[in-house]
């Protein structure tokens, strides 16, 4: 059952606006910004994806066939946002003294078993910048002419030449140029590279003969050659990104877009995308979320911490994806708690429930709840009290219960139904003892209790916690591990 409409919020627009695909018979067409594999996501990046997957989650929970592309970029995203500095891929490979194409083939593996380890499905293709040069110069090549002008160090866009540059950043004037770097020769400061040339006498790893000489695509030309090719040629349904990207990296793409679909005077309102949707930031205060720093906090970092990875999608899904979000080791640990007793009170119901078969139908006023909070703009904060009213509904029979929490779970992703507490029990990476050695001096323990040497009993306990240990009597998990955090 899905029936309350669909409204997203819209970049472009600042609205928010009742969504529908263009074309039904395709379904919902998306593109993501995909990560420069040059190094590990952080955990700010990661939250973009938790937004997509939910996203895409809640398309095909109100029906919708979803196509979704996420990009890998493996070339041209410099160490600036715009034209200067050097390219992050050449630089990590120069700095691990490693192949490029090594690089980019360990770091891309990183991140998919990121996506794997929160549960965010994969999208229907995988776009690696690489593979798709020859379309890149095409592209080019067809908008030089009108849109383009040649410098030393490359072939530039000239931001004047569509119909309202940087709208999607609020406004042509001052879209992003705090950020930009000046290069010598440009004719407007929002200006950015088609084309980066290589440096005369230097060769690079990665750099491919073209029009304009041997060299590499900008950044931004990659994300529209790789969106409309899979999802055009027609304007297709969404396109995400952090919110940084609403900056410079989107509004260039939309200049592209317009002036290779030639529309900038019959359609200037033509951008390639229906809809634009970002996610805000995660807040680090201790500043450790810019790779930049050098010390910045991954997936693995909270996993060696001791922290299942599903508890930093559930704090994702505790903030609306609009909204600033602050990461903390109190909040990470409070949801991990959550985490835990959801999956506690799952395992008493599927116990109750033995192999009794579920219906939904006296569960929909709960689903028709969770409808409308996802439905008004993937309001996920709204979604998650419905579902502990759900579960701790004496009303309905557990085998029922069970039944509407797989509707939850296709559109939360938490995989409630297969987690159990075991899977929680997370070795911190620090931890001294090896859980055979925590289940011997448990044992001890348990002799301790039984001689009724209860000394000896609160000793081995206080023992244990010194160690990260927590003795948790009467749960049938019997302890686990302290987060090291």
């Amino acid at each position: 059952m899905s029936t309350a409409p669909l409204t997203l919020y819209n970049s472009l627009t600042r609205s928010l606006e009742p969504f529908a695909p263009a074309d039904p018979a395709r379904g919902a067409r998306v593109y993501s910004c995909g990560p420069t594999v040059y190094n590990y996501a952080h955990i700010g990046n990661l939250r973009a994806y938790v937004f997509t997957d939910t996203l895409g989650r809640v398309l095909r929970w109100k029906g919708y066939p979803l196509t979704h592309v996420i990009n890998i970029t493996d070339v041209g995203h410099l160490t600036s946002d715009a034209d200067a500095g050097d390219d992050k891929m050449e630089a990590a490979a120069r700095a691990q003294a490693q192949s490029i194409w090594d690089i980019a083939a360990h770091y891309t593996a990183a991140f998919k078993q990121n996506l794997a380890d929160l549960n965010i499905a994969d999208p229907t293709r995988w776009s690696v910048a690489t593979d798709h040069i020859a379309e890149m110069i095409a592209f080019a090549e067809k908008i030089a002419p009108d849109h383009c002008y040649e410098l030393d160090s490359g072939l530039y866009f000239d931001s004047r030449s569509v119909p309202n540059y940087g709208r999607l950043a609020g406004g042509q004037d001052d879209a992003g140029e705090g950020r930009i770097d000046p290069v010598a020769g440009k004719r407007h400061p929002q200006d950015f590279a088609i084309w980066r040339k290589s440096p005369p006498g230097e060769q690079r790893q990665m750099e491919w003969d073209s029009p304009w000489g041997k060299g590499a695509p900008g950044w931004h030309l990659e994300c529209s050659v790789m969106s409309l090719k899979y999802l055009g040629p027609e304007p297709f349904d969404i396109h995400t990104g952090g919110i940084d990207h609403r900056e410079i990296h989107h509004p260039n793409e939309i200049a592209q877009n317009q002036a290779f679909c030639g529309c900038t005077d019959a359609d200037p309102d033509f951008t390639g995308a229906r809809f634009w949707m970002h996610n805000n930031f995660l807040v680090e205060r201790s500043g450790k979320m810019s790779k930049s720093k050098g010390g910045f906090t991954t997936l693995q970092t909270l996993i060696d911490a001791g922290v299942h990875p599903l508890a930093y999608r559930l704090m994702c899904l505790s903030a609306h994806y609009r909204s600033e979000l602050e990461f903390s080791g109190e909040n990470l640990l409070a949801a991990l708690t959550r985490l835990k007793r959801l999956v506690m009170t799952v395992s008493a119901l599927k116990a109750r429930a033995g192999d009794a078969e579920g219906s939904t139908d006296k569960a929909e006023p709960y689903l028709a709840r969770l409808d409308e909070a996802v439905a008004d703009d993937l309001a996920t904060p709204r979604a998650l009290p419905v579902l502990d009213e759900l579960l701790a509904d004496k009303k309905l029979a557990p085998a029922d219960r069970l039944a509407a929490l797989a509707q939850f779970d296709a559109v939360l992703g938490l995989d409630l139904l297969h987690l159990d507490r075991a899977a929680l029990r997370v070795r911190p990476a620090s931890a001294t003892l090896t859980a055979e050695l925590v289940e011997a001096r448990l044992a001890e323990r348990k002799q301790a209790r039984a001689d009724k040497d209860f000394p000896r009993s609160d000793a081995i306990r206080d023992e244990l916690a010194a160690s990260g240990i927590e003795v948790m009597d009467g749960d049938p998990l019997g302890w686990d591990w302290k987060p090291a955090l």
